[in-house]
């Protein structure tokens, strides 16, 4: 593939307008997925996700074809942050988390990359990366269950909200095994959607009454819940709308839970970025340089939380899609992202995204979490790190018990815990503790 292929033309042709709404059509599933476990805008999230690759790109001065929305890796910390310091709070975290990456950038402009490996070996980010998918298992239960989050309540039938989460499940699982072309780059779209069909069958048929009561005849005397799916949202929402922007509030605490857990998906970084390189043919660690890449990163994550979206990260879905339509101009993530921002503006799309039963989302995170753990111990395997020497043995041990336990510590003026304080003491233990053997 030669240079001349692969440099940046922005151009109004159709052919490339399409390609890149195409690239928005795979990313999209994976990119409100976050919003809407989170309590995020999904509006927003569009928002964010189009303008933090259009920052992306003139950082990069448009040589990376890569597309910027959701990450998974925060799920977990802008849950937690929600319950305890609402939306502001936490997106003042983010934001700094955001700020990390950018620190991370000129540390590796000045240093090389090799000393992030010092610092953050696999030893450290891969019990981190399985902390944040397994403290998220209990939320993924208690949604797939018919209940909120928290499992304080329950918003549907138990037996019925398995059958809409399992059928969620079965069809991501599958369509990920067994999907031709484009449909395997959007198992989680297609897993929703089915989950979404499923309880419109159940809600126009009845059924749901009958699957509950084969399983409990006498609960559904004392339920009053809503029909699985209400179009009110929908209805009462405008075609065009400014999508609700939120902006930070200055929180401490949230900087120091949310900031650690940067550490993980800035190293996971440099595997993105080397994977969209094998595919186009171009070393992108050299040539806009990495330091370039981490540094548009952090920024479009800082801009994201600025607005109240969720932060930002490179797409692997995207770059499948690159592979297979071999559309290798970074223009097309262009047009993705002005595709993004312009449905940001459709009211409309919220509102119908509110309408996704609880169930059909608990089935995706089931998925979801628990592929973010295997993610954690796949770091650990392909660095062949031996975990019975005492010394990984015990950053692994302290790494997983935790984050995974819920350990914290009150410092006074700020309360450390959870997946920050895990991050924190598995770099400080990887620094202390004496290295007697090779890793």
């Amino acid at each position: 593939m030669s240079d001349k292929q692969l440099e940046y033309r922005f151009s109004f042709k159709p052919k490339e307008m399409v390609i890149g709404a195409q690239m928005l059509f795979v990313a999209f599933g994976a990119l409100v997925l976050v919003p809407l476990l989170t309590g995020l805008n999904a509006n927003v999230a569009l928002f964010t996700a189009g303008v933090g690759t259009l920052l992306f790109q003139v950082i990069t001065r448009g040589k990376v074809p890569v597309f910027l929305a959701s990450s998974f890796a925060f799920i977990a910390p802008i849950i937690y942050g929600v319950q305890q310091w609402g939306i502001p709070g936490t997106m003042c975290g983010l934001a700094a988390a955001g700020l990390l990456y950018v620190a991370i950038s000129f540390t590796v402009r000045i240093f090389g990359s090799e000393i992030l490996h010092r610092i953050l070996p696999p030893i450290v980010t891969g019990p981190v990366i399985m902390v944040i998918g397994l403290v998220l298992a209990p939320v993924a239960v208690h949604m797939a269950s018919g209940r909120t989050g928290d499992g304080a309540a329950w918003l549907v039938p138990q037996p019925t909200a398995y059958l809409i989460a399992g059928v969620a499940l079965v069809v991501t699982v599958l369509v990920s095994l067994l999907g031709k072309g484009l449909f395997r780059l959007i198992p989680i779209l297609c897993g929703v959607a089915s989950g979404y069909l499923t309880a419109l069958i159940l809600d126009a048929s009845g059924v749901s009454a009958s699957v509950q009561s084969a399983f409990d005849p006498g609960s559904l005397q004392n339920w009053t819940g809503p029909a699985l799916i209400s179009m009110q949202t929908v209805f009462g929402a405008p075609w065009l709308a400014m999508p609700d922007f939120s902006l930070p509030v200055w929180n401490l605490q949230a900087i120091l839970f949310i900031v650690p857990v940067a550490i993980a998906p800035a190293i996971e970084h440099f595997g993105d970025v080397l994977a969209i390189g094998s595919i186009t043919g171009k070393d992108y660690v050299d040539e806009p340089g990495i330091h370039k890449t981490l540094l548009g990163d952090g920024l479009a994550t800082t801009l994201a939380a600025c607005l109240g979206g969720p932060p930002n990260t490179t797409y692997s879905e995207v770059s499948g899609a690159v592979a297979l339509t071999r559309s290798f101009n970074p223009v097309i993530m262009t047009w993705a992202a002005i595709s993004a921002i312009l449905l940001a503006f459709v009211g409309k799309l919220g509102g119908f995204l509110n309408t996704i039963p609880t169930p059909v989302m608990g089935g995706i995170m089931v998925l979801l979490f628990g592929a973010i753990a295997v993610i954690g111990i796949n770091t650990l395997v392909r660095a062949g790190t031996d975990l019975m020497q005492p010394r990984n043995l015990t950053i692994v041990a302290v790494i997983l018990v935790f984050g995974i336990g819920g350990m914290s510590f009150d410092l006074a003026v700020v309360k450390l815990g959870g997946i920050g304080l895990a991050g924190v003491v598995g770099v400080l233990l990887n620094l202390i503790l004496p290295n007697g053997h090779k890793q």
